[in-house]
C-alpha cells in the first residue's frame, strides 16, 4: 500500500511544488490534468524519484462539458476531456483516477451520470487506471452507502468507490463498515480531517479524526486486503498546507505503522 500525496496542496511553481514534495519524503503524487504537461516537469519529477499514482479527472474541465448534463454535446465534451486526462495520466505511469458527482440529484440527471461514468470507466480500463467515484457532501450523491450503491447499480468491473475520511465525517458514516461493505469495491482512499461539518481538508488530527478512528480505518482497510494506495487531500488554503502535509506524513507514519504501508 502507498501512501501518495494530492500535489494540489501547494500553490507555487510547479517545479517548487515537485521539490518540496520530495522533501517532505513522498515517493508518491495525484495529479490534476493540467499537471506534468511539460517534458520539463516530468523530466524533475523523474529525477525527484516522484512517481504518478492517481489523477483527479473532474478537475480543469471545459465550461459548459459535465457528465450528467441534459445536453448531448456537453456530454461529449466532457467524455474527450476524460479521454484526453486519462491519456496523459496512463503515460506519466498511472494506475488510478477518480471523478466527482455532479450537484443535480434528479434520476434523469444520474441516469445521465451513469451513462457517462461507464464509458469513463471503460476508456480508463483501456488506458491501464481504475476509475474511483468520490462520495461527496452537498453533491448529487453525498454519502459513501449511495456512492457505493451508484457504483453496484452501474456495474461496470471498473469501477468503484473513492473513499475520503473528511467526507465520512461531515455525512456521519462509519468508516469502518463503509471500507467492510465495500470490499473489492473500494478503489481508493482520500486522507483528510475537519470539524464533521466543512470540507475543510485539514491536516490528520486537527479536527474530529483521533488516532484510534485513523488506526481503524487501517485496520479495516488491512481486513479487506485493501492494497490499493491511500492519499493525503490537504487544502492549499490552509495557512501553511507544507507543515500541515509533513504532519500528517509523520501521524500516519506513526499511528499506522507506514512501514507496512509502502
Amino acid at each position: 500500500m502507498n501512501l501518495s500525496c494530492c500535489i494540489w496542496a501547494l500553490t507555487g511553481p510547479e517545479n517548487d511544488n515537485l521539490t518540496q514534495m520530495a522533501a517532505l519524503g513522498f515517493d508518491w503524487i495525484d495529479i490534476q490534468p493540467q499537471m506534468l504537461a511539460t517534458a520539463q516537469h516530468q523530466s524533475l519529477a523523474r529525477e525527484l524519484g516522484l512517481q504518478v499514482q492517481c489523477v483527479g479527472v473532474s478537475f480543469g474541465m471545459p465550461d459548459g462539458a459535465a457528465l450528467d448534463s441534459p445536453n448531448g454535446d456537453e456530454r461529449a465534451a466532457a467524455l474527450a476531456h476524460m479521454e484526453s486526462s486519462l491519456a496523459h495520466a496512463a503515460s506519466l505511469g498511472a494506475t488510478a483516477a477518480y471523478v466527482i458527482p455532479g450537484l443535480d440529484a434528479s434520476a434523469e440527471a444520474l441516469r445521465h451520470y451513469g451513462d457517462s461514468v461507464a464509458t469513463t470507466a471503460e476508456i480508463a480500463q483501456r488506458h491501464g487506471l481504475t476509475l474511483g467515484i468520490e462520495h461527496f457532501p452537498g453533491r448529487a450523491l453525498p454519502t459513501a452507502a449511495a456512492t457505493l450503491d451508484f457504483v453496484r447499480g452501474i456495474g461496470h468491473p471498473n469501477l468503484y468507490l473513492l473513499f475520503d475520511s473528511g467526507h465520512i465525517q461531515m455525512s456521519g458514516e462509519d468508516p469502518v463498515a463503509v471500507i467492510e461493505a465495500a470490499g473489492s469495491r473500494l478503489g481508493y482512499v482520500h486522507l483528510d480531517d475537519n470539524d464533521g461539518q466543512g470540507d475543510f481538508h485539514w491536516g490528520l488530527l486537527d479536527g474530529v479524526m483521533t488516532e484510534e478512528s485513523l488506526r481503524r480505518t487501517f485496520a479495516s482497510l488491512d481486513e479487506i486486503g485493501y492494497t490499493r494506495a491511500v492519499s493525503l487531500e490537504i487544502s492549499p488554503k490552509l495557512p501553511d498546507p507544507f507543515a500541515a502535509l509533513k504532519s500528517s506524513r509523520e501521524i500516519v507514519a506513526r499511528v499506522c505503522n507506514l512501514s507496512r504501508h509502502t
